[in-house]
């Protein structure tokens, strides 16, 4: 039978359930050296079906400097990639990122709001983590539920995938078909080709780009401190309307998942929830403070980045090293930049690391009942990872009791 060129590959060591004792003590291993080849070149753009569309929607809708945006990430993910030695993401958070889009047309969100939003959010991380209430509240969490969280995610990137290579299904069919092929090929990297093609095909269809891209200069320009800028009005909102309703899709997809996902395939350098709360708490006041919008450490982005080749660190230090050369000297042409990516492409990047990170869920339990709670989960996960918390918490107690008789 031939090898699935998206399964991850299964480690002795890998644990089957969670040990919270051996992993709230783990330290990332010692020996474990960050690589910077080929492979992690092609990995380290895995998370850009996530990372274009949402910078470009704060960079076109809100209005916000793409300056403090690209640098406050660069300098997120070359901090994650030495600290923690694995393909560890960093993404914009993403039901901040979907109301600023969608309610900045009525004025209601602005620039200030958003880096309000980030500021509050990484302060409540900080409390939740130093206060030991991350690791409590994960300890709620079964097997099943998390699984299902998993799966439902994946899921959720694939259906949005799908919807993105609607756009053109002609090319998203060639790039798919293509990445699929030379995945596994570690002489011929799947992504490199992948935004290759992508770049001629927008060039062919859209040749005023080439117009465009001729006017790209560069200019050297630093971040400026930015929390000056915030009024009440603006931390009302953007503690209100954005950073409160982020908290629990945070705590499932970049706190809980992303921990599952890193310890299930680098069992050598584990993580636990606390950690990546504090990590998460520290991006988010620092990239507030200069401009940038809410960060997270999405677990699907670690499967965009494992599913197109990343085993180390060096992938997220090699796309933060981009992002701050293009925030430093290109950060007036980051919007024609990003548009050179056809959405269908981005959509084939989606897709794939949605089937990535749904092949990492696992099995679905020993009996009906905890099968139903992960299939219920996963379910409630594609629509709203907090509901789909609270579902399968509630589901694992009605099991665990009797009540559930499926």
């Amino acid at each position: 039978m031939a090898e699935n060129p998206l399964k991850p590959e299964a480690s002795p060591d890998a644990p089957d359930q969670r040990e919270p004792d051996k992993q709230e003590t783990a330290l990332p291993s010692s020996r474990t050296k960050n690589r910077f080849d080929r492979m992690e070149w092609a990995g380290a753009f895995g998370d850009l079906g996530t990372l274009v569309p949402f910078v470009v929607a704060y960079i076109g809708m809100v209005k916000i400097d793409p300056l403090g945006v690209l640098f406050a990430f660069g300098v997120a993910l070359i901090f994650c990639g030495f600290y923690y030695r694995t393909p560890f993401p960093v993404q914009p958070m993403k039901a901040i990122g979907a109301a600023a889009a969608t309610q900045a047309a009525q004025t209601a969100i602005t620039p200030a709001a958003i880096y309000a939003a980030g500021l509050v959010t990484g302060l409540a991380w900080l409390l939740l983590a130093l206060t030991g209430a991350t690791t409590k509240i994960a300890k709620l969490i079964s097997r099943p539920v998390l699984t299902g969280i998993i799966l439902g995610l994946g899921m959720s990137f694939m259906l949005e995938g799908v919807k993105m290579m609607a756009s053109g299904w002609l090319i998203a069919f060639i790039g798919l078909t293509g990445t699929v092929f030379f995945l596994k090929n570690s002489t011929i990297p799947a992504m490199v080709l992948l935004l290759a093609f992508g770049a001629v095909c927008s060039l062919v269809q859209n040749p005023e780009f080439v117009t465009a891209l001729a006017g790209v200069s560069m200019s050297f320009k630093l971040p400026v401190f930015a929390l000056h800028q915030i009024t009440w009005k603006d931390f009302l909102a953007g503690s209100v309307f954005l950073a409160i309703p982020q908290l629990p899709l945070t705590l499932g997809n970049a706190i809980i998942a992303i921990r599952e996902e890193n310890n299930r395939l680098f069992p050598d350098r584990p993580v636990t929830e606390k950690g990546i709360a504090v990590s998460t708490g520290l991006l988010n006041v620092f990239g507030s403070s200069i401009g940038g919008v809410p960060m997270c450490h999405g677990a699907g982005g670690m499967a965009g980045h494992v599913a197109f080749g990343a085993k180390t660190g060096g992938a997220p230090i090699i796309l933060g090293g981009i992002l701050l050369v293009m925030a430093l000297f290109f950060s007036g042409s980051v919007e024609i930049l990003f548009r050179l990516l056809p959405q269908s492409v981005l959509g084939v990047v989606l897709f794939l690391t949605g089937a990535q990170l749904a092949l990492g869920a696992g099995d679905f339990g020993k009996n009906t009942g905890e099968r139903f709670i992960t299939l219920a989960t996963a379910a409630f996960a594609i629509w709203n990872v907090g509901l789909a918390f609270l579902v399968g918490i509630i589901a694992s107690f009605a099991d665990r009791r009797g009540w559930l008789r499926i």
